[in-house]
């Protein structure tokens, strides 16, 4: 059954974290309208717009928005860090506010203005119980009882951490999509696999679920740097380089923080006849 769109065009804005890139519907005017058909219209590459995971922003009473996030398979995704510091940057320079707060399916997220044009965002406490994750049944989350013995951490949705002696010869998309639907993650997983280059960085490739290999991820960097600290690879601070840059990680204990650059790529809409063909 075909969408019905009672509009000439739909506005949207680009946006990317580090090559991580995002489609943000700003709906705070006329309510939710973003659907699975019209997520996985517009996120494919060659006949949408393409991104690895879509944003709505919708109004809130309790906090200055909420935000409800979308794989490109049209599935949703409970969190999207670098989209949330993307959006984050985008409402305070439009509001002139040094700091935020948003609610997502993860609760209730701060951000603030790091200065030098970085953006910083609360991504609250790690999961590390396996029926908060969730994983299939009650295990040691920090050594699973899967073939290279990965770390598995929730932050609002599910993560599985390898630990390699090189990230950059993992068969990444390959290993990704096998272990996404392991039986131990009922609601699949967001496969990372990271290595040690300095004391306190890592290198981190990852698979997300519901969207394959991308450049970066703000959820994945922060539970790859709970999954490293908790091994003892590294400190709680930790340097996370990824295929589109570098974030900052910092594991406190009121949450796990994360800072990095944001990019408002450009303005744009989709046409009618686009929508009509959803």
């Amino acid at each position: 059954m075909k969408q019905a769109f009672d509009r000439d065009s739909l506005p949207f804005m680009k946006m990317h974290g580090l090559g991580n890139d995002f489609v943000v519907i700003d709906s705070r005017q006329t309510g939710a309208i973003v659907t699975p058909d019209l997520a996985r219209a517009v996120g494919h590459r060659h006949t949408g717009v393409g991104f690895d995971q879509l944003a709505e922003i919708l109004k809130s009473n309790e906090t200055d928005a909420e935000l409800v996030f979308y794989n490109s398979d049209g599935s949703t995704s409970g969190a999207c860090g670098n989209a949330t510091r993307c959006i984050a940057r985008y409402l305070m320079n439009e509001s002139g506010a040094e700091k935020i707060s948003l609610r997502t399916e993860r609760g209730i997220l701060l951000g603030e203005d790091a200065g030098n044009g970085l953006t910083r965002i609360n991504m609250g406490a790690p999961l590390l119980q396996w029926d908060e994750i969730p994983i299939a049944s009650k295990m040691d989350t920090l050594s699973l009882p899967i073939d290279g013995d990965p770390v598995a951490t929730g932050m609002g949705n599910p993560h599985c951490t390898f630990i390699v002696e090189d990230a950059e010869s993992v068969d990444l998309e390959k290993l990704g999509a096998e272990f996404e639907t392991h039986p131990l993650y009922p609601e699949r997983t967001n496969v990372e696999f990271i290595s040690r280059v300095a004391p306190n960085r890592i290198r981190m490739r990852i698979w997300e679920r519901g969207v394959g290999v991308t450049m970066a991820s703000g959820s994945g960097s922060c539970a790859s740097a709970v999954a490293a600290a908790r091994r003892g690879l590294t400190g709680r601070s930790v340097e996370v380089v990824t295929d589109g840059g570098m974030l900052t990680i910092d594991w406190r204990d009121d949450g796990v923080w994360m800072t990095g650059p944001t990019m408002h790529a450009f303005d744009a809409s989709l046409s009618r006849q686009f929508l009509e063909s959803i």
